[in-house]
Formats: C-alpha cells, sequence, structure tokens
C-alpha cells in the first residue's frame, strides 16, 4: 500500500497491490465532501480486469466479496473521527 496523492480537503489515493489469491494492483480513492458539520465519504477500489477477476466474477460478485470490508471500515473510521 502506497499513498500517491493526498489533498487534506476533498481526496486520498492510495495504489494497492494483492498478492493472494492472486496478484492485483489497484486504486483506492477516499473522496471527502464537507457539508456543514458532516464530511460525506466515498471509498472507491478500481483496478485491471484480469482473467481471474472476469473467472471469479461469474461465481461471486466482486463487491458483496469486498463491500463488507468497505462497510466495516467506513464504519470504523466513523467512530473514530466522532469519539
Amino acid at each position: 500500500m502506497e499513498i500517491r496523492e493526498s489533498n487534506r480537503a476533498t481526496s486520498l489515493t492510495i495504489a494497492l497491490t494483492f498478492l493472494k489469491p492472486f496478484k492485483s494492483d489497484n486504486t483506492i480513492v477516499f473522496t471527502l465532501v464537507p457539508g456543514g458539520d458532516t464530511t460525506l465519504v466515498t471509498w472507491a477500489m478500481t483496478g485491471p480486469k484480469t482473467f481471474m477477476t472476469r473467472v471469479m466474477g461469474i461465481f461471486t460478485s466482486i463487491d458483496k466479496m469486498v463491500g463488507p470490508d468497505f462497510e466495516k471500515g467506513l464504519a470504523q473510521l466513523q467512530a473514530l473521527v466522532e469519539a
């Protein structure tokens, strides 16, 4: 994991490499949109659609696979900033 770009007020971009279950290079972007007393945080992951991700897509939804981790991470971030 490597921070590639950071704009304190609006975004954070991270390069993320997975080695298992197969090698994959991805980009993670956290986007921050201030709104009064709150900030809307969006967490997105993009990467190339390799042969292995296409095969996995036949049997399972990548969104269903990583979505719960995204939700858990966002909930932990919310708990941290609201503490």
